[in-house]
This record gives structure tokens, C-alpha cells and sequence, in this order.
């Protein structure tokens, strides 16, 4: 059954002017319209929850475009995205190993502690466990 505007900003979370300004850059497909209302396929539900994804995940606008793209267009975009996300995985696993440490640490300047120094000696030698 066909939604509304406001039912689909309902459904998903995302307000009518994100859902319009998708649309407006290609991101959603054009809605049918009744009585000059959009009326929404109940797909365009499950496009919002994976574009919200795209978002979350870091993605530009652009990028989430070439994933309506023929498939060889893409997957140069896709193995650099999956890389910058690797790479702040490993940036958050440091960061988690450092306040980790700091809350078990007693040295008043964390960087004079051995432990600390150790971790960060690994990090640049390319391990990333404590």
C-alpha cells in the first residue's frame, strides 16, 4: 500500500525534507503522485533504512549515487570505502585500547607510562593488541 510523505518520514525516522532532498539528488527514486501527493511503494522504506546505513558508515552523497551505477563503476568507490573503514576500525581498537589503559593507569602523565608506551610502540610496528 502506497505511504505518504509524512507516513514514510514516520516509518523510517528521517524527516520529510531529508526524504525530499534524496529525491531531489537521485538518491530515492521520483514517487508516484495522487492528487499532486507523493505516494510511496513500501520499498522506498528499506531504501531509507540502507541509505541512512550508507550514511552512517561515512559515505557522501556522491558515493551512495555510484551505488546506483552499473557495477564496474562502483567498485573502485567500494574497495577505497572498505579500506577507509578498516582503517578506522584499527583507529577505534588504538583508541579503545588507550582509554582502556588510562582508566587502569596511576602515572600522572600517561605518555611517561611503560605500559602506554609499549601499546603505542605496537601500533606503529603494526599490532594492535595490548
Amino acid at each position: 500500500m502506497a505511504m505518504t510523505i509524512g507516513q514514510l518520514s514516520e516509518a523510517t525516522g528521517v524527516p520529510a525534507s531529508a526524504i525530499r532532498f534524496w529525491e531531489r539528488h537521485g538518491l530515492l527514486p521520483a514517487p508516484e503522485r495522487r492528487s499532486g501527493q507523493r505516494r510511496y511503494a513500501p520499498e522506498a522504506v528499506e531504501r531509507i533504512v540502507v541509505l541512512r546505513k550508507y550514511q552512517h558508515a561515512g559515505l557522501t552523497l556522491s558515493e551512495v549515487k555510484e551505488f546506483q551505477r552499473a557495477q564496474p563503476h562502483r567498485q573502485a568507490m567500494i574497495r577505497a570505502k572498505i579500506t577507509e573503514i578498516e582503517q578506522r576500525m584499527v583507529d577505534l581498537r588504538h583508541a579503545t585500547q588507550l582509554l582502556e589503559h588510562a582508566l587502569q593507569c596511576g602515572a600522572e602523565d600517561i605518555v611517561t607510562c611503560p605500559k602506554f608506551r609499549e601499546i603505542t610502540a605496537g601500533w606503529r610496528e603494526g599490532q594492535s593488541s595490548l
